[in-house]
């Protein structure tokens, strides 16, 4: 459950890092950053100040908004354009960065008299250390993908289609308070991607049927109480082949690498370059297609970043992704991921626990 305290915590958190921006609040309009400021998700406008947060929200949302918000003071008002004149009203004499990327929007709101920047940063800053409550939901969204794993060696069966199988797991999912998220660059909440469609990274669901000596690619992506977790396994139905088994075993080796490289002080880069490192030697790098991770939060992807020569430190709890993967076209591909936390010192605690042993079903 989120707090007064932990809601003052990520004002401050927020407000920190505006000020280094040159600016003495924020405003923001993406539901993500609404919820992380107010716990209410939803369309509204969250105007944070070091004085405290309030949440300008439309009448049709105003009796939500008071019942999910924490330690904010939610202002009603009309949609359309009083909406952005109560918000001008609110950093008036203010000089607010925001992460509204719309034009339209933002020229209105500064003919209003509001002073706003675009920039994204301060809330990403801010968003990147996640504190106890976040770091609770996550693990229990983690859980929730482990136990669909679990359904998986039950549904995967030659004749099973991949869309039937989709079907299922967010039934599922649904029914253990997970939801499948909704983001631009896919018609589909999962992947699922049997045999040759395992070698596409971030291929789309289809109606191709399982078949026996398929490799089968399970990503599943899934927001619990408003938190993304994030995991892939790679399963062989009937049996693998020997080329199957190395290429699954190179794989498991540099996500093993990767996690133990995962440490607070080491860069997003050196995590990268353990798990690629691994592949090179054997003689895979060409078919390591991505990059290794990405932070998860309140987005399916945020920072940091697990790509090559980015030197941005790794700090005690950030959420991340570890997910090296090789992928043969036209044949099949293998891609082992767990959703972490970084530890103060050491090993991340790795939030999966379903095994990364190849599983034949």
């Amino acid at each position: 459950m989120m707090t007064t305290a932990m809601m003052k915590a990520r004002r401050t958190a927020l407000i920190k890092h505006a000020s280094a921006a040159g600016c003495d609040a924020a405003a923001a309009f993406e539901p993500e950053n609404v919820f992380y400021l107010t716990g209410f998700w939803g369309e509204a406008i969250a105007v944070c100040t070091p004085e405290g947060t309030k949440l300008v929200a439309p009448k049709l949302e105003y009796s939500r908004a008071e019942q999910s918000s924490v330690n904010c003071t939610v202002i009603p008002t009309e949609r359309g354009s009083e909406l952005l004149s109560t918000f001008a009203a609110q950093v008036k004499g203010k000089k607010a960065c925001t992460d509204c990327s719309d034009y339209g929007t933002v020229e209105q709101v500064r003919k209003l008299g509001a002073e706003v920047v675009l920039n994204t940063e301060p809330f990403f800053q801010a968003r990147r250390i996640k504190d106890e409550a976040e770091i609770r939901i996550i693990t229990r969204a983690s859980h929730i993908l482990d136990s669909l794993y679990e359904i998986c060696e039950d549904e995967i069966r030659a004749g099973v289609s991949e869309r039937q199988l989709q079907a299922k797991l967010v039934f599922e999912a649904m029914k253990m308070g997970a939801n499948p998220p909704s983001y631009k660059s896919t018609l589909n909440p999962l992947i699922i991607a049997g045999g040759p469609n395992g070698a596409l990274p971030h291929a789309e669901v289809t109606d191709r049927k399982f078949k026996k000596g398929d490799m089968i690619v399970v990503d599943l992506t899934l927001r619990h109480r408003g938190y993304i977790a994030d995991a892939t396994r790679t399963f062989a139905l009937g049996f693998a082949t020997k080329e199957m088994e190395k290429v699954y075993g190179i794989v498991q080796e540099s996500q093993k690498a990767g996690l133990a490289a995962a440490q607070a002080g080491a860069t997003c880069g050196q995590v990268d370059a353990a798990c690629r490192d691994v592949i090179s030697e054997s003689g895979y790098e060409k078919y390591f297609i991505h990059s290794t991770g990405h932070g998860i939060g309140l987005d399916v992807h945020e920072p940091p970043w697990l790509r090559p020569g980015n030197s941005e430190i790794l700090a005690a709890n950030m959420a991340v992704t570890v997910e090296p993967g090789i992928y043969l076209e036209n044949r099949f591909g293998v891609r082992i991921e767990d959703s972490i936390i970084v530890n103060p010192q050491g090993k991340p605690k790795v939030l999966n626990r379903y095994t990364k042993d190849l599983v034949v079903l």
